[in-house]
């Protein structure tokens, strides 16, 4: 895995009215390619406290207690996408809250290759409430859902959140390609 500079975004919840936070939550997320110019994501039908929304977010969700954040990534991209992959460099963190349950999200991003894929292992709770499914896009068909959900408080959220991300990762991608044609 390469090392960088840390990159930081810092974001506010612009949607619902700040109250206090009572709780900090560490999540590791990716940008996942397979290097043939697919990202991967998921499709979210959520109906819930921040309301009826279909989004598009990176896989990923939260690191348990001891566990190394290398570890958890690859352990949610198995999760979700049943993806095993190469974790090509962290991107950077982000730090976002969510006023309507108090919470402030520390999101460690990383870059990610597909090795393989096999069979996902969402829990019942996942499939349920969240019916998550994979979505397969080209960067710009990724860019173009995330506009498209931003009807919604959390899908801009999600947005401010994971656009910046995206579009770095494909920078990012760009920068090693041409350093290897080089």
């Amino acid at each position: 895995m390469e090392e960088q500079n840390e990159w930081r975004l810092e974001l506010t919840d612009t949607e619902w009215p700040f109250d206090a936070v009572d709780h900090d939550r560490q999540i590791v997320r990716a940008i996942v390619t397979d290097g043939a110019g697919s990202y991967y994501f998921m499709r979210v039908n959520r109906n819930d406290d921040f309301g009826r929304a279909t989004l598009i977010e990176t896989s990923g969700g939260g690191v348990e207690p001891g566990e190394a954040l290398c570890d958890a990534i690859r352990r949610e991209l198995n999760e979700e996408l049943g993806a095993d992959v190469e974790i090509l460099c962290k991107i950077g963190v982000v730090s976002d809250y969510y006023n309507l349950i108090r919470r402030h999200n520390i999101n460690h991003f990383y870059l990610c290759r597909v090795r393989s894929f096999g069979e996902t292992h969402m829990t019942e709770y996942e499939i349920e409430c969240f019916h998550l499914s994979t979505l397969r896009l080209t960067y710009e068909e990724a860019l173009a859902e995330y506009r498209l959900r931003r009807d919604t408080p959390l899908g801009r959220l999600i947005y401010n959140r994971e656009v910046p991300v995206l579009e770095r990762a494909h920078a990012l991608l760009a920068a090693r390609t041409e350093k290897q044609t080089l």
